[in-house]
């Protein structure tokens, strides 16, 4: 080949390279920008359910104080303490009370399907996934499978045997007092004051754990949000 061939030769070769190289660089700039895209929605999706989820575990959190309200309000009551009876049939549905633990997950599960590694931030990567498969796994288990946290199945009967028997019901079968001094034996006494103890000790570490957990999400919002604006 001649000079003028070689160039000629070298000049399509160049072209070629720069098409395939341009059209590579374009397809693969193309796919960075979707999954981008797709991570800041994943991202934002995330958020949005972890607002409801502050709201629920707000309202879980709510229902375990009011509980321990009711718990000091009978443990008086057995006493023979002075007692607002006004209040009795608030604080007799609010005793053995239990609750759900419902987390807004559909965000965390599109993220699962499109691939965990689509959030680029690792630190953050891990924290969703801790809170998500950790966190939220432990706080279901313990709000409806941990056997101490179950009230109503565990202490009805007592309360219901005991206690019931005092009440004042309504013409219209309705809860409107108390007679007091309750007429308790000694036994029946303790075992009602051990029960409350219970509850009382139960409801308290599972308003830790909430409160454990309702810190990591408000965390991760703040870090998600930062990545969000970035």
């Amino acid at each position: 080949m001649n000079k003028k061939g070689i160039t000629k030769f070298g000049f399509e070769f160049l072209t070629i390279f720069i098409g395939v190289f341009s059209a590579f660089a374009l397809d693969n700039w193309n796919n960075n920008r979707k999954d981008n895209n797709t991570e800041l929605k994943i991202l934002s999706e995330i958020n949005n359910g972890l607002k409801q989820d502050i709201k629920d575990i707000n309202g879980n959190m709510e229902g375990h104080k009011s509980g321990l309200l009711a718990a000091n309000f009978f443990g008086e009551l057995i006493l023979n303490k002075r007692t607002n009876n006004d209040s009795l049939a608030y604080h007799y549905l609010n005793l053995l009370r239990t609750f759900i633990s419902v987390q807004n997950v559909s965000g965390y599960e599109t993220l699962k399907s499109k691939g965990l590694e689509i959030v680029k931030n690792n630190s953050l990567r891990t924290e969703i996934l801790s809170l998500y498969e950790n966190d939220y796994n432990t706080m279901r288990k313990l709000e409806e499978n941990y056997s101490e946290l179950q009230f109503f199945a565990h202490y009805r009967q007592n309360f219901d045997n005991v206690i019931a028997p005092n009440f004042i019901i309504d013409e219209n079968g309705k809860l409107s007092g108390i007679n007091t001094p309750l007429k308790l034996t000694e036994k029946e006494r303790n075992i009602l004051l051990l029960d409350l103890w219970r509850i009382t000790y139960n409801r308290n570490f599972v308003l830790m754990n909430y409160m454990d957990v309702k810190n990591k999400i408000m965390k991760l919002q703040k870090n998600i949000e930062a990545e969000l604006n970035r």
